[in-house]
């Protein structure tokens, strides 16, 4: 009886062990959940909701302009000491030049149709003498959707795609909120030419 009693712990405890080497597996490499704590993403996403995080398919598909993404802060930029991560909207990939001028965002000389912004918001540089930037390679510039409240590619520059978690795909909290996250196919489409400005290229 002891022997059997002894077998069924032995179960139990296999099940679980294998239980918790395929949620870390799966975290570390496939998905993994992240609360939003910052109001920069508002509307689109508010505080206390809770999106899924894709980490597998950035491995062999690309970041895209729309995308939402999840990324280690820069240095120095981390809003508390556990350097929780922050999350964005990529707006120009490597080899874009991005510009902020007239309250507005042009990608490669194309103003961007952003219906995702906060409304009535519009967007201006941290620094009106650097308002272009041009995107290297492994490179991506993010803002934040709440613009008047987000601390982005604005501030600190083009971030690291190595600095990148994973892409924001799921909302799965609220439940009455479930849903993948949309995202403008054609975010860089063209819709107005670029009013002639005089362009400074942040270092």
């Amino acid at each position: 009886m002891k022997h059997r009693s002894l077998g069924c712990l032995l179960e139990v405890l296999e099940t679980l062990l294998l239980t918790l080497i395929v949620f870390l597996v799966i975290q570390l490499f496939v998905a993994q959940p992240y609360q939003i704590q910052q109001q920069s993403m508002e509307n689109s996403l508010l505080p206390n909701q809770y999106v899924l995080v894709d980490k597998l398919t950035p491995h062999f598909d690309d970041y895209h302009r729309g995308d939402i993404v999840v990324f280690s802060p820069p240095a120095g930029w981390a809003s508390d000491a556990s350097g929780t991560p922050f999350i964005k909207r990529v707006i120009g990939v490597a080899g874009d030049t991005v510009d902020i001028h007239d309250g507005l965002v042009f990608v490669n000389g194309t103003q961007l149709d952003e219906p995702y912004v906060y409304e009535g918001q519009p967007t201006v540089p941290a620094d009106p003498k650097n308002h272009t930037w041009k995107i290297a390679d492994g490179q991506l510039f993010v803002l934040g959707d709440h613009r008047a409240d987000s601390k982005d590619s604005r501030a600190f520059g083009p971030i690291e795609e190595s600095t990148v978690i994973g892409r924001a795909w799921l909302r799965y909290w609220p439940f009455d909120q479930f849903g993948v996250l949309p995202a403008p196919t054609q975010p860089a489409a063209p819709t107005t030419p670029a009013p002639s400005a005089s362009p400074t290229t942040k270092p």
